[in-house]
């Protein structure tokens, strides 16, 4: 789609990020760079038991300390708990996390007391003299035996935080059965930059406010303020610049609601930031599913039945991570017309961090079993797993499509994008390749991996607004809030693209509760097609009122008028006429020149509210090469066709794009938290947690297709998690192909050279 109204910089126009600058100068600041005089530093005392009663907390010797000016526990601050997941899923109350440890600690790292302090040294030295008094309790860290009779109970009534129903016999009539366990491992998020928080009172209001990352302060302000009786009204929330949130950064954490509690009980200002072995601790993590997965159908390769058990590891406290299941549930039949679906989920807790969203929650899961059992399915079969694919896709004419599993699938092209991808490949010289490779029996053999995903994307409503001002600007807010998406870049555009205004001249508002009167931020690939509407929405609107005003400026009809890039509003066939959008913005705030019962202001707001959510989609092939002695997987090759519906600036969705694929390469390839047996974190450190360097990756081959989608006026769907979803699958399905000489038929991600050499051995034993 090409720019509108002559601008260069419309909707459709691959223009680059607006706000990039500010961060290559360093002029943006994080919330570390911020510069409170006299702010106090607050450090937390964590438990470094992953079970155990406390019996105790002694303080004095921490006070005594120099420049200690308080500790608080629990008792001292008077915090509520945060709440349970609420509907769809309701966990037991009695499972709601506390904001500092009262009675137990569930897991390493859990916050028990915090130390405030002149200095971030001083209150260093004076947490590591407050004593926990604790006895140790028996640990359970793995999610399949924390259901087990006899395993340790992290509450009264027990592990189970919520399960899902059990369907039909989805696999009765199958001709050909065939299934294995997955493992869906606990991953980190790793943002570039750590937990942070500066909370300080607010003269203005007599209020509080706090500044941090988060993915949408509006959300943290209703959290922090139910835990610490502070009014909504009161407690200002800024999101600084985030250096990454990937859905860990969704919920408020403990950290951010004892600081803004410290500033109200000490009238000063205090800061938090965290190490990054505390982020790696206490940040929650993603996935953590352990998949029972088998599929079933006729020998032509028609599926007839998929049957899929799930436990979910919540961690210590369920919370959202209750949800995640039900979203995998949703999205498990994929791309394909299943007619029997038999899902059933357990979510439990364990002595571990609790597990939260991570780049797509829930749906990434979900790709990935089905993605696996269909190849499993072809490889019993003895098909290719493209023509098994092209024979159980959803027909393009039959959108939108209602799944048995519940979703509403708005529009798809399954064909074209797998056919571009294979095409885009060379699919059939990579097979001839692979095929020469295992006749000669070389020791690095060729892996091919296909991904056909489709994805759950928007929810919910967003305001928007728009106003012109009489200097010729614009003033955008909208409620999403960016952490790296190029929001300030997007929303400029569907302005410039309906006004003509350049996008130099439009400024964006956004993570800032004063500034922005709601919003439900920015996750689940949401922020265009429900914000992004808002603010179209909220500029039609802004247009519509123009135009009236300038025909009765001008003298004539108000269907007569249209924009003029870069000048205003004019006549059709008359640029010369075009009055500036200065001057409308002026004669808009003059009853004297407005016309009769016109409103005053060029100003306007939209609340856009979707009607259901949208489902990007796209295929997604890796190439492998294993080196068999070894056990060592190089990803040479990955190539994408995505379709995220309507696409508004190529360059962000190809941003997107590549993050996303590096993190489900990560995930397939290098990417695992580990607890011994103890609870103890393992791999807690960027020296023992592996993440893909640029060097470890290749050059994606990327490509789009555009299915546009009828439930928002951009036709746009998500696309921040779609590299995420279907690479991971795509690479997993790679190396076990890789493998099929050797008779392994499953491997447990991530694929490490240990895990696959260890594979080969055991077929060759």
């Amino acid at each position: 789609m090409t720019a509108t109204n002559g601008t260069g910089e419309g909707h459709g126009a691959a223009i680059r990020r607006v706000e990039d600058p500010p961060f290559l100068r360093g002029t943006r600041p994080y919330t570390d760079d911020l510069r409170e005089p006299g702010a106090l530093y607050a450090v937390f005392v964590r438990a470094g038991s992953a079970h155990a009663t406390i019996n105790g907390i002694e303080t004095d010797e921490a006070l005594a300390m120099p420049g200690v000016v308080g500790v608080y526990t629990a008792a001292d601050l008077d915090l509520k708990p945060f709440a349970t997941a609420g509907p769809p899923v309701d966990t037991p109350e009695e499972m709601r996390r506390p904001v500092l440890a009262t009675d137990k600690v569930r897991f390493i790292g859990e916050p028990i007391a915090v130390v405030v302090a002149d200095t971030r040294a001083h209150a260093v030295d004076a947490a590591e003299l407050v004593y926990v008094d604790t006895e140790d309790l028996d640990v359970v860290v793995d999610m399949t035996k924390a259901l087990e009779p006899g395993a340790p109970q992290l509450f009264e009534c027990g592990n189970l935080a919520a399960a899902g129903p059990t369907g039909e016999d989805a696999l009765a009539d199958a001709e050909v059965r065939t299934g294995a366990r997955f493992v869906n491992q606990r991953i980190a998020a790793v943002p570039m930059e750590p937990g942070a928080a500066l909370a300080k009172p607010d003269p203005e209001t007599g209020g509080f406010i706090l500044f941090t990352p988060s993915q949408g302060p509006h959300a943290y302000q209703a959290a922090i303020s139910k835990a610490t009786g502070i009014e909504a009204e009161k407690l200002r929330v800024v999101s600084t610049a985030t250096g990454g949130g990937f859905g860990a950064r969704i919920a408020c954490y403990p950290e951010q609601i004892v600081v803004v509690a410290l500033a109200r009980e000490l009238g000063r200002a205090v800061r938090y930031i965290e190490t990054r072995s505390e982020t790696m601790l206490e940040m929650q993590h993603g996935r953590a599913q352990v998949q029972d997965v088998e599929i079933g159908g006729t020998r032509d390769g028609k599926v007839t039945g998929l049957r899929v058990r799930v436990i979910a590891d919540c961690g210590a406290y369920p919370a959202d991570a209750a949800l995640m299941p039900m979203l995998t549930g949703l999205m498990s039949s994929g791309v394909y017309t299943i007619p029997k679906v038999d899902f059933h989920f357990d979510a439990v807790v364990t002595n571990t961090t609790p597990i939260g969203a991570y780049r797509g929650a829930g749906r990434p899961e979900a790709t990935a079993l089905v993605e696996r059992a269909v190849d499993m399915f072809a490889a019993e079969l003895g098909m290719d797993p493209a023509d098994v694919r092209r024979k159980n896709f959803i027909p393009d004419g039959e959108f939108p499509h209602q799944t048995v599993t519940g979703a509403n699938y708005d529009s798809g092209a399954y064909h074209a994008a797998l056919e571009k991808c294979l095409t885009n490949a060379g699919y059939e010289a990579l097979r001839a390749d692979q095929k020469a490779r295992r006749d000669r029996g070389d020791v690095v053999q060729l892996g091919l991996g296909l991904c056909s995903y489709v994805e759950w994307t928007g929810f919910g409503s967003e305001l928007g607004t728009c106003e012109v001002l009489e200097d010729g600007t614009v003033v955008v807010t909208a409620g999403t809030s960016s952490h790296g998406q190029g929001h300030e870049t997007a929303y400029a555009q569907l302005v410039t693209g309906t006004l003509g205004i350049p996008v130099r001249d439009v400024k964006v508002i956004q993570s800032d509760t004063k500034l922005v009167k709601r919003g439900m931020g920015t996750m689940g690939s949401r922020s265009l097609q429900v914000g992004g509407s808002a603010v179209q929405n909220a500029t039609d609107e802004v247009l519509e009122k123009a135009r009236r005003l300038a025909a009765h400026l001008l003298e004539a009809d108000a269907g007569d008028i249209e924009v003029v890039p870069g000048q205003g509003l004019g006549v059709a066939g008359s640029p010369a006429s075009a009055i500036p959008w200065a001057q409308l913005a002026a004669a808009a705030n003059d009853p004297a020149r407005a016309p009769e019962g016109f409103e005053g202001g060029l100003a306007s707001e939209n609340d856009f509210e979707t009607p259901d959510a949208t489902y990007p989609f796209g295929t997604h092939l890796a190439v492998v090469e294993v080196d068999t002695e070894t056990g060592l997987t190089n990803l040479i090759r990955h190539i994408t066709v995505d379709d995220s519906g309507r696409v508004h600036n190529d360059k962000l969705v190809e941003g997107q794009v590549h993050g996303g694929i590096a993190q489900g390469v990560a995930q397939a390839l290098f990417e695992e938290i580990a607890f011994d047996e103890d609870g103890n974190n393992v791999t807690g450190s960027l020296a023992s947690y592996a993440i893909p360097s640029a060097g470890d990756l290749p050059s994606f081959e990327t490509e789009r297709t555009q299915t546009p989608s009828p439930r928002n006026p951009l036709g746009a769907k998500g696309i921040g998690e779609s590299g995420a979803i279907g690479s991971t699958p795509a690479v997993w399905n790679a190396v076990v192909d890789a493998l099929a000489p050797f008779g392994v038929r499953n491997i447990d991600m991530p694929a490490t050279p240990q895990r696959v050499w260890q594979a080969i051995s055991a077929s060759r034993g």
